[in-house]
């Protein structure tokens, strides 16, 4: 008993000082997450520099990572950690750049990445059960652990060894699954969270949304609102750490677009820390892209594009400036919220104010609370009024001035273009035909189909299965408008059918995880008939119990409407293959491509065709991407480069695909003669396909008359929090270092609706500020004496706001050498 006594007692200490530490290293406010993955997927190491720049101007202090097992042992025992897989590069990179590190181990790591980073192997270890008290699991489970625990410990990664790795993850969102492992599931998260701490415990371990941590880790919270939802760690000497705020939502094909707000987000940060919370972790800061066959199950190429940077890296704005200034606002606060104690005030069932004060000084901060979200409200608060927007917080970091409001967005909004690029023109485009197997061509042979997962291992999205049967003359209905049915009933994810060579048609669904392909079938003939399928994975399952249990492909075929009735042909003997002719040629590489004969494109532009073309470089730096709204379903390759997988055909509950540009790297790109190739399973035109550049050069501003000045107005210097310049309402626009505004799109000062590029005027406005906006464009006080200037006030009792729209273009200068002597100096 005395052992216990002692054991928790260091327990107690331990995380005593890891409170300590987590002040020293967050300064209590932390801001985060910005998943930029090792894997190629969603970002290259072309673009970490830059993305880490971001994140920290943004005012993140810590990037969290996952390490990705199936990229990093993709055969057992074989392990990658180069090139775009070098997580050792990515972590002292983000060090050498003055911030932290969460490592998210996992393994499993969900993520929306397949198998949720499992490797397919770890599938066919024998009596495996994933996530379970389970030795064959746990045995690889601990072995990959350590290895990379080891990995980063022999160069020095972690923080008592002066590395950035500040905190690591074992595990993730357990409680989603563990009632289905019943007391294995128990007995696997204790084992998992000490397997971690014995491999490593000079820094904390945490577990995602996992009430019944193990004593030794942090319970952490994910979600949108974890100041309302989160009950708090599991211990009362734990930090309250938020994991994941979710900054919008991954889509799948057939999805609507997701959003979330800026104001939703500083909401529900503000409240947190409000709420003693200690770290923040926005999932994501910057999604990216899921290039090749990286997503799991339905989800696009396109990944968390909502988030404050966005797939192409770009600022999203007003998120990205919004949460910038909350990030600042905490800041200019941290000393009250270190030193001082918390006393909440509740007014009234929606009003609050929170304050943080160390007595006998004037270390003070306050966060003042306003939860109904329809009513604004006006609050005294030590003999002033402070006006609450309606659902909105207040940053007080002196107890006096309200530096940030969460309601009040002071920060330039952006609306992102995608222009139709002059030199990126596609040269003549090409076609190669897929060819349909019979059974005779496939050498792999079985009574009933083979399950498709298990078939294929995660090595190609395809696999034909096909049969033949001899169908007699009298077996075919006899009246001209009656004709066969072939039905498939597949577990997923979709499939093609076609008889005697000719396409008969498809079926694909990310609901229906049993569906049914039911065609009528005009080509079946007196004699024997080849009937193939091609069945297709669309990544494979990344969550839930049980996932080396899950199955797909075709499970019944059959032949309905003859004369002899429905025919089962289920178990008549099938010929099998993995994977599409072209794909084992590689005819998406230069070299590759050289291996069949081309031909020129004719009307028949039909199903399992391969096109290819080639197109220069787009003009400029700007981020590139093909529109491929012209096409239907498949895959897309550039210079023998994955981008993924393309659904254009797949429409969302608003009549629009889910994704149609899909994202090309400049670093996939050459000058000149970039081989683009696209395998098109239903059909599609690629002559209509579009290459574009991708920018914000639309930039906005719309100031409300109750905003705070721009937090940058203050500092806190010497102890002292004190203005920098006067405290000045405005509107300010800032262009990028090439660029200057070039025009002035779009002015109202009354009440305008809609957003930057698709601003609506109002019924009320004033000439007077169009011309001071195009007299000043970049910086406008929020004066109404002077916008009206002596003008009409069509609204008196509207409070106004200040909207502007701009338009960049690159600055003469740099226009200038760009062309000079012939040379394209900013491609």
């Amino acid at each position: 008993m005395l052992s216990m006594i002692n054991a928790t007692h260091k327990l107690r200490d331990r995380y005593i000082k890891f409170a300590a530490r987590l002040d020293q290293f967050f300064n209590r406010w932390k801001i985060v997450e910005d998943l930029l993955v090792l894997t190629g997927n969603p970002s290259l190491p072309e673009m970490w520099p830059e993305l880490i720049k971001q994140a920290k101007e943004g005012g993140l202090n810590l990037i969290q990572t996952y390490v990705f097992w199936n990229i990093h042992e993709p055969v057992q025992g074989q392990f990658n950690f180069e090139g775009n897989y070098d997580l050792v590069k990515f972590i002292r990179l983000i060090g050498d750049n003055g911030l932290w590190v969460t490592l998210r181990l996992g393994p499993y790591i969900e993520a929306e990445w397949n198998m949720g980073g499992f490797p397919f192997w770890l599938r066919e270890v024998p009596n495996i059960t994933f996530r379970s008290y389970n030795e064959p699991f746990m045995f690889h489970m601990k072995r990959y652990t350590e290895m990379v625990i080891d990995l980063m410990k022999k160069e020095k990664l972690f923080a008592d060894q002066g590395g950035p790795i500040i905190m690591a993850q074992i595990e993730n969102e357990y409680n989603n699954v563990q009632l289905a492992y019943r007391e294995a599931g128990e007995k696997y998260i204790k084992w998992a969270g000490d397997m971690a701490v014995g491999l490593y415990n000079n820094i904390p371990w945490i577990m995602c949304k996992q009430k019944n941590a193990p004593e030794t880790v942090i319970s952490t919270c994910n979600g949108r609102q974890c100041a309302d939802t989160f009950a708090g760690p599991n211990g009362p000497n734990k930090p309250s750490l938020w994991t994941e705020n979710w900054t919008a939502q991954y889509r799948v094909f057939g999805d609507s677009p997701s959003q979330r707000s800026a104001e939703d987000i500083a909401f529900a940060v503000t409240r947190f820390f409000a709420k003693n919370g200690t770290l923040n972790n926005y999932y994501m800061y910057h999604g990216g892209t899921n290039f090749g066959r990286t997503s799991s199950s339905f989800v696009t190429t396109r990944y968390y594009d909502e988030a404050p940077l966005d797939e192409y890296g770009l600022r999203r704005e007003p998120k990205f400036g919004h949460l910038r200034d909350m990030h600042r606002a905490l800041k200019l606060s941290k000393k009250p919220l270190l030193k001082g104690t918390q006393n909440v005030q509740r007014l009234s069932k929606d009003l609050e104010i929170t304050t943080y004060e160390k007595a006998g000084t004037k270390t003070c901060a306050a966060f003042l609370i306003n939860k109904n979200p329809r009513e604004a409200a006006t609050i005294e608060f030590r003999g002033e009024e402070y006006y609450l927007p309606s659902k909105s917080v207040s940053i007080l970091p002196d107890c006096k001035t309200v530096v940030y409001n969460t309601q009040a967005v002071v920060a330039q909004h952006s609306s992102r273009n995608f222009v139709v690029s002059e030199t990126g023109k596609t040269s003549k485009w090409e076609m190669f035909r897929e060819s349909i197997p019979s059974i005779n061509d496939l050498e792999v042979k079985s009574v009933k189909p083979k399950e498709l997962y298990s078939f294929t291992r995660d090595t190609s999205d395809y696999a034909w299965y096909s049969t033949s049967i001899n169908i007699n003359r009298r077996d075919l209905p006899m009246r001209a408008d009656i004709l066969p049915v072939l039905e498939v009933a597949s577990l997923g994810h979709a499939l093609a059918a076609f008889v005697n060579s000719k396409y008969v048609g498809n079926h694909g669904s990310n609901v229906e995880k049993s569906h049914e392909l039911k065609y009528p079938v005009v080509s079946f003939e007196p004699g024997v008939n080849n009937i193939s399928l091609l069945a297709m994975t669309v990544g494979f399952p990344n969550s839930g119990a049980y996932m080396e249990k899950r199955f797909a492909g075709p499970r019944a075929v059959t032949i309905q409407n003859l004369m002899a009735g429905t025919l089962d042909i289920t178990r008549n003997s099938w010929g099998q293959q993995v994977g599409l002719n072209g794909e084992k040629l590689q005819l998406f590489t230069e070299e590759g491509s050289k291996k069949v004969k081309w031909t020129p494109l004719d009307s028949n532009l039909g199903a399992l065709t391969w096109y290819k073309t080639y197109f220069d470089a787009p003009e400029g730096k700007e981020a590139v991407a093909l529109r491929m709204r012209s096409m239907q379903k498949g895959m897309i390759w550039v210079n023998g480069k994955s981008l993924g997988r393309y659904w254009v055909s797949y429409l969302s509950a608003i009549n629009k695909p889910t994704q149609e540009e899909y994202h090309v790297p400049r670093s996939y790109l050459k000058a000149k003669d970039n081989l683009l190739v696209v395998m098109e399973e239903t059909g599609g035109d690629p002559q209509k396909i579009e290459i574009l550049r991708v920018n914000r050069d639309t930039i906005c501003s719309v100031i409300k008359e109750y905003h705070p000045p721009n937090v940058k107005t203050w500092e806190r210097k010497d102890d002292k929090f004190r203005a920098i310049f006067d405290p000045v309402r405005a509107a300010h626009l800032t262009c990028p270092d090439d660029k200057i505004i070039g025009k002035v799109e779009f002015v109202s000062f009354g009440d305008n609706q809609g957003a930057c590029g698709s601003f609506l005027p109002g019924k009320c406005d004033s000439p007077n500020a169009h011309k001071l906006v195009q007299q000043n464009e970049c910086t406008i006080p929020l004066d109404r004496e002077e916008l009206l200037h002596g003008g009409k006030d069509s609204c008196p009792d509207v409070a106004k706001t200040l909207s502007i729209q701009v338009a960049y273009q690159y600055h003469q200068f740099a226009y200038n050498i760009l062309i000079f002597n012939g040379k394209r100096y900013l491609n």
